[in-house]
């Protein structure tokens, strides 16, 4: 990669990561620690216009904020990641983000910031009660479901390390994404569909890639090839969950 290259992905990512920052800050300062206010505007705006056959909101951090439109557009695609949040933040705004919204389907990829410690330390354990939490809600509500894997990822590169709290993501990544897919599988009759995004997403093995030369930009966040080759994986998991079968389902 040229110097220069490198110096334009440099300036990139840190302009990303000082507004997500700052939206975050202004957030917490109203006492609003889960962002709420970041989509309210759009949320009342979509529920005016009327409910919309088929929609699809997708709850997640970064990796689905930065996506963008690349995922799919308003009313029928509803992106509602939010930078750098974690589990723990999506259930407190899951309510105003998904569910007012009745969408038919919710896709839900989250808990990288909660391995890297983003809401302070945590455990397997929680990040997994977070995800089964949103799950429920949204079966509660007669939303199926799209339960996907979170991505590889060897370091984060904010981390300041030891001064900050992190699980190791080379090793509770994929134990996290076991848990998932058991869990999605086991609910699969409900209208729980398992996502793999990590084993198309491993392309890696020793550090941080390249950013020309794989599927992410910095390790942790995709690139647009990255993207591409997510992409098809999330429409084929949209399809499989909306022809799942409930017995009394209004759906």
């Amino acid at each position: 990669m040229s110097d220069f290259r490198r110096y334009a992905y440099l300036i990139w990512f840190l302009a990303a990561a000082v507004s997500a920052s700052g939206r975050a800050a202004g957030a917490a300062d109203k006492g609003d620690t889960a962002n709420l206010a970041r989509y309210a505007e759009d949320n009342r705006n979509l529920i005016l216009a009327g409910e919309v056959r088929g929609r699809v909101v997708f709850m997640g951090d970064s990796i689905t904020e930065w996506w963008g439109e690349g995922i799919g557009s308003p009313p029928y695609y509803v992106n509602r990641g939010i930078a750098g949040q974690s589990t723990q933040q999506m259930i407190q705004r899951f309510n105003d983000d998904v569910l007012a919204l009745k969408p038919a389907v919710v896709v839900i990829l989250a808990g990288t910031n909660d391995i890297a410690g983003n809401s302070g330390p945590t455990t397997l354990s929680a990040i997994e009660a977070n995800l089964q939490n949103m799950v429920e809600l949204a079966l509660s509500n007669n939303i199926r479901v799209v339960l996907a894997s979170v991505l590889p990822c060897v370091e984060y590169n904010w981390i300041k390390k030891p001064a900050e709290p992190a699980l190791d993501p080379a090793k509770n990544i994929p134990e996290l994404n076991r848990w998932i897919k058991d869990y999605a599988d086991t609910h699969h009759a409900k209208g729980v569909v398992y996502l793999d995004y990590f084993t198309r997403m491993t392309d890696f093995k020793k550090g941080p890639p390249d950013p020309e030369a794989t599927l992410f930009k910095d390790g942790v966040h995709p690139n647009d090839n990255g993207y591409a080759v997510m992409l098809p994986l999330l429409k084929d998991a949209i399809v499989l969950v909306s022809a799942i079968k409930i017995s009394g389902s209004p759906r």
